[in-house]
């Protein structure tokens, strides 16, 4: 980690028992995402969805700023040249093209979120921010429309009206306008964002694995082909996963009053 780095991007990668931290490192440019942080952030989502002793990961950045957004000088070039692809072995961070990650992502945001790195937090599971944090879609004030999913999730979660008038505009809002049209989970004291998604990751891990992907799956079928997709499929989840060990350690917990310890079986 290089909180001057201002080079080509990365991110780090931190494993800590069953959560894996995964934060973006270009502080120098706002950890603007230029290809090679692209790439590298969708490889580190891919090697925690392939570690079965991964059980939840968080995304944070490195330095002042969650992101600027893309680095529209290094990648306009490539992406207009049909040279970027993600690797075969990687994940879509944004969960725009398949396959997408099966297992739960929490986001901690602080200073600038501007343009993908709101399509970031709209795409997690949960979105921890600042109180002094920063949120802008420029995307329309640079020839471009927002590519990471805002034009489907941001108008899903704030209503139409809301989402438009900072997409089509590039208006900044605060973190509390960014909770209140319900793309956060919470707002926090600043320097308390990592540690407040940190809890709920380590409550996300010690709950069923199998649980937790299962509810996953149904979410996302149903945002991906409508509830009666997901509704249709909800029983055969249920019966797949009440022979489980997992459910077995859960009722002999509740019976024993203990905390359950689960394995993923």
């Amino acid at each position: 980690m290089s909180e001057a780095n201002s080079g080509p991007g990365r991110v780090t990668r931190e494993q800590r028992e069953h959560l894996f931290l995964i934060g973006l490192d270009r502080a120098g440019k706002r950890n603007a995402f230029d290809s090679a942080m692209l790439t590298d952030l969708s490889l580190a989502i891919g090697e925690y969805e392939r570690n079965d002793t991964l059980r939840c990961a968080v995304l944070f950045a490195h330095g002042d700023h969650f992101t600027a957004g893309l680095d529209l000088m290094e990648l306009t070039p490539k992406l207009a040249s049909g040279g970027f692809a993600y690797p075969a072995e990687g994940i879509d961070p944004w969960g725009v093209s398949k396959p997408r990650r099966t297992k739960p992502m929490v986001v901690a945001v602080q200073g600038t979120c501007w343009t993908a790195g709101i399509e970031l937090l709209l795409n997690a599971d949960i979105a921890i921010a600042a109180r002094n944090a920063r949120f802008a879609h420029l995307e329309v004030l640079r020839g471009i429309p927002p590519s990471g999913g805002s034009t489907v999730r941001f108008t899903q979660a704030a209503g139409w009206t809301n989402a438009m008038r900072y997409m089509l505009t590039g208006e900044t809002f605060e973190a509390e306008q960014a909770l209140a049209m319900r793309l956060l989970t919470e707002v926090v004291e600043p320097g308390q964002e990592l540690p407040r998604a940190l809890e709920y990751a380590e409550r996300i891990a010690k709950a069923a694995p199998l649980a937790i992907k299962a509810t996953l799956k149904s979410a996302f079928q149903a945002r991906d082909q409508g509830d009666d997709a997901a509704l249709s499929q909800l029983n055969e989840l249920l019966f797949t996963l009440i022979r489980s060990e997992d459910v077995r350690e859960g009722v002999m917990a509740m019976m024993q009053k203990r905390e359950p310890v689960f394995q993923g079986r």
